[in-house]
């Protein structure tokens, strides 16, 4: 396959900035253009929910240093849409007029939060978002936050940290329980509740007033601060506008990121990945996935055909709670707690049939490796040997 002449990628997230400066680092000689809807340089996102919230960082961590983009002949298009993406033309067009033909497309579109209908509140996905609800996070505000996932959990501590009453809202029995279950949202509900969080939970928003919102179970909430946390859509417009086929939520692409149009590649959130480690189609919205897709898609742009093998993986830190999540778990997979579940020192494994799916450790730092190597491999292994056993020899 002859090395593409011009590469056009889609989004300047963490994604296409990181396939960018890997097709540089990999040498490639050819024109790359990226196009991005923000007025800022590519950065990451966790720093919005945690360090750049907190007050603790003035700003994000970029993924390149200013000058990179032009020291490497990057043409990065800020401020500026792909409107169409035309694949039988090799082409698409953006929010200037201009068609830019492309040998190579990547798409690394991202996700835009969600919102729910008649709701006036703060969403955490931009820079700008961040700094506007650092901005109101006051001490004596009453912030209502609804969601209680990640993001919502992560906001939640940033707000009691300074000094702010929080409650947080959501239909489902604990918090995080969709991916955690209900042993790890409890813990977590725990841990908020002890810095004097209050949960309104197994109960939904049902309307909004003037002042405030109204909840299923007859509850009226009159916040100084709303922050919507339900969750974020991925942004396949352009994909499914462009005729690419879709699945699982997303873009679909193979096992090297290639999508059902020829020279069309997606990463990031958009991405569902037949991923070959597990059954079906994997789409991840977080970091690392972004990071690490975005790099490796290098390869295959430049004709390389390894597969994309990675484990999910995520982070949290929450008031003095420090979290790592590796694989991918369902909610009725087994849970099985090594260690001290009411310190908040453990680790935690699921297992289907004997097989590890995923891991998670909770302050405690020393085991990382091992952790990876038994997701990797799905090792087959008892609760016994899970809860005694030296994790490096399991694993």
């Amino acid at each position: 396959m002859a090395e593409p002449q011009r590469i056009v990628i889609v989004g300047t997230g963490l994604a296409g900035a990181s396939a960018a400066g890997a097709l540089r680092e990999r040498g490639y000689g050819g024109k790359i253009t990226v196009f991005g809807t923000e007025h800022h340089r590519p950065y990451e996102l966790p720093a919005l929910s945690k360090d750049l919230l907190l007050g603790k960082a003035s700003e994000p961590t970029w993924v390149h240093e200013p000058s990179f983009y032009a020291d490497n002949e990057i043409d990065l298009q800020l401020g500026v849409s792909v409107l169409e993406v035309r694949p039988g033309d090799h082409a698409v067009v953006d929010s200037d007029g201009a068609v830019r033909s492309y040998d190579r497309l990547l798409l690394a579109t991202g996700s835009r939060p969600r919102v729910l209908p008649g709701a006036q509140g703060h969403v955490l996905r931009t820079l700008d978002d961040s700094l506007a609800l650092k901005s109101v996070l006051r001490e004596g505000r009453h912030v209502v936050i609804i969601g209680a996932g990640w993001i919502g959990c992560e906001v939640a501590s940033a707000a009691r940290t300074h000094g702010c009453r929080v409650t947080v809202v959501d239909p489902l029995s604990e918090p995080l329980v969709r991916v955690l279950g209900t042993e790890m949202g409890a813990m977590f509900r725990g841990l908020h509740a002890e810095h004097g969080v209050e949960f309104k939970l197994g109960t939904g928003v049902q309307g909004f007033t003037p002042s405030g919102l109204r909840l299923g179970d007859g509850t009226e909430l009159i916040p100084d601060v709303t922050v919507l946390a339900v969750g974020a859509t991925p942004r396949l417009e352009l994909a499914e506008a462009a005729g690419l086929e879709l699945a699982d939520g997303g873009v679909a692409v193979d096992a090297t990121l290639r999508t059902s149009a020829p020279d069309v590649f997606a990463a990031g959130d958009i991405a569902a990945h037949d991923h070959p480690r597990y059954d079906g189609r994997v789409r991840v919205e977080h970091w690392a996935n972004a990071k690490e897709q975005g790099t490796y898609v290098a390869g295959p742009l430049l004709g390389e055909g390894e597969p994309y093998e990675k484990s999910p993986y995520f982070f949290t830190d929450q008031y003095d709670l420090g979290m790592e999540y590796r694989g991918l778990a369902g909610p009725d997979d087994e849970v099985v707690v090594r260690g001290d579940l009411a310190a908040r020192q453990f680790i935690a494994f699921w297992l289907r049939d004997g097989r590890v799916r995923a891991a998670m450790n909770v302050n405690v730092w020393d085991d990382g490796a091992a952790l990876k190597a038994l997701v990797d491999a799905q090792a087959t292994v008892t609760p016994d040997q899970l809860r005694e056993a030296e994790l490096g020899s399991l694993a």
